[in-house]
């Protein structure tokens, strides 16, 4: 086999230097050194400054002068530690701090140190959940890990999988549901199938759409089922859609209940949209991607109540529980190996059969994925820290918090609550000094809905707090809360008001 040596810019051919040839690339005592610096960085900006309130949520930068201030160019040589280290710091101090207490935006805040510790494990590892004998602990992990959900759900046996997020568990969800009723479609495709649809409310998470457009069901074929005021599916519409859609010659397959809506946190009424499941033989699946969490509480649970007469269930760890991005598995009822059916491809360099220990532990076929992140340990390492208690009064916190803050809203001029909360989301207008009073004038509902985008620009460039807004069907621009975070106090819910009050007063 013949050599080719490379070439220099100017022509000239170069021989490989000892070094090339004889020693590693990577020098292990320079590369822990920066380590050590760049880990003591990440400490003080992010878990440090990043978690005190006196610290801003953000440092705002247009995206031009950001780019610029981080001098994102890749260039053919390397750059030096030290300024490897500003790079470090810089990307940490402009980026939005999520632990941050008054960081109320979207359903991942705060941290545990715990489950930071098993990330960072997790990344030092740096191995492949799909075989036993590149992922031994991680492999028995994660299938305790998942027996214990599915105890909560009421599940004692089960199947299960760690998912990159709750929209790939309800594709998911949706595949297995058609894999069980058409399991010709794995190596016929799609042809020859009749037309499926799928029921969920309009309140439901928009993977379902993504998911029906995916998997090639098509975004038409899904169905909105009817919602209260509450947000939360009406089950005798979905029976009546269910048969409007037989009587049009499509084939009912799949329904979508959620518990925990995104925006308004409602809870579909699981048993008696399981009776109309089981009336009409559909999969039952439960986006609990938000809301899973109330399984831990005694208090609580009952909002899932029905849960266990699913075909599955979808929960992210990573929200409300505060295991890190990203931590979402998929639960099964199935006892069928189904996962593994589905989804199989029987690669014989990875799954070979004659392997000296029990191939069932390569689990590697159950998933879509080749290569699928450890997603278990932050979850386990913060479980054995707390415990299944720890984790009941987290969740029982996070609703005496919501208590707290609706009644100190109550208390004062200009808030007004879209309804009173179910869950740990918080919806509500603040309506400005200028708007009091005048509900009836023909502007007031245009004048309302430029409120909460006004607020929200001022905080993210003072950086003082971080918290989202949205319309939702005809109801204008409105502040949506979600209160979860282990590291919030009474006093951060006090700050989350009067700052309301101070940047929106004169608009």
């Amino acid at each position: 086999m013949s050599h080719v040596s490379p070439v220099s810019s100017d022509g000239q051919i170069m021989e490989p230097t000892l070094r090339d040839l004889s020693e590693p690339l990577i020098d292990h005592e320079e590369g822990q050194l920066f380590l050590n610096e760049a880990f003591k960085i990440i400490v003080e900006e992010v878990f440090c400054k990043g978690t005190d309130v006196k610290q801003k949520v953000c440092e705002w930068k247009e995206p031009d002068e950001l780019a610029q201030q981080l001098d994102l160019q890749l260039r053919d040589t390397g750059e030096p530690q030290g300024r490897l280290l500003q790079r470090v710091r810089d990307v940490a101090k402009y980026s939005i701090k999520t632990s941050h207490p008054h960081f109320f935006n979207q359903q991942f805040g705060g941290v545990d140190y715990h489950s930071l510790a098993g990330r960072f494990l997790t990344e030092a590892l740096n191995t492949n959940l799909f075989t036993y004998e590149v992922a031994p602990v991680f492999v028995l992990m994660e299938t305790e890990v998942l027996r214990a959900l599915r105890q909560l759900v009421g599940w004692t046996e089960g199947d299960g999988i760690f998912c990159p997020g709750g929209s790939t568990s309800n594709m998911y969800a949706m595949n297995l549901a058609r894999y069980k009723l058409f399991p010709q479609v794995k190596s016929q495709g799609l042809r020859g199938l009749p037309q499926l649809t799928i029921f969920t409310s309009p309140e439901s998470h928009y993977s379902v759409k993504k998911g029906a457009a995916f998997l090639g069901f098509g975004t038409d074929n899904v169905i909105l089922v009817k919602v209260d005021d509450g947000g939360r599916m009406i089950p005798e519409d979905l029976d009546e859609k269910i048969e409007l859609s037989k009587s049009l010659g499509a084939v009912p397959f799949f329904v979508s209940c959620t518990s925990g809506t995104t925006v308004q946190g409602a809870f579909d009424p699981l048993d008696s949209i399981a009776d109309v499941c089981n009336k009409h033989d559909l999969w039952m699946h439960v986006d609990a991607a938000w809301g899973g969490s109330v399984l831990f509480s005694k208090q609580h649970k009952h909002l899932m109540k029905g849960a266990d007469r699913a075909n599955s269930v979808a929960w992210n760890p990573h929200k409300m529980l505060v295991a890190g991005l990203q931590c979402s598995v998929l639960l099964l009822k199935d006892t069928t190996n189904l996962l593994k059916q589905c989804h199989s491809a029987k690669a014989s360099y990875l799954f070979q059969q004659d392997k000296f220990y029990d191939v069932n532990l390569d689990i590697g076929d159950k998933s879509v994925q080749c290569s699928r992140k450890v997603d278990c340990l932050k979850l386990w390492l913060m479980w054995k820290a707390v415990g299944s208690t720890g984790l009941e009064e987290r969740v029982d916190k996070a609703f005496l918090h919501v208590r707290y803050l609706v009644e100190q809203m109550k208390k004062r001029d200009g808030f007004l609550l879209l309804r009173e909360p179910e869950f740990v989301n918080v919806c509500f207008w603040f309506i400005p000094p200028s708007l009091r009073g005048r509900e009836g004038n023909a502007d007031y509902q245009n004048r309302l809905a430029k409120v909460a985008p006004i607020i929200k620009e001022r905080m993210m460039k003072q950086g003082t707090m971080m918290v989202g807004y949205q319309p939702l069907g005809n109801k204008v621009n409105f502040f949506r809360v979600t209160v979860f975070s282990p590291l919030i106090s009474h006093k951060d819910l006090d700050f989350f008001l009067d700052e309301i009050e101070r940047l929106g007063k004169d608009l």
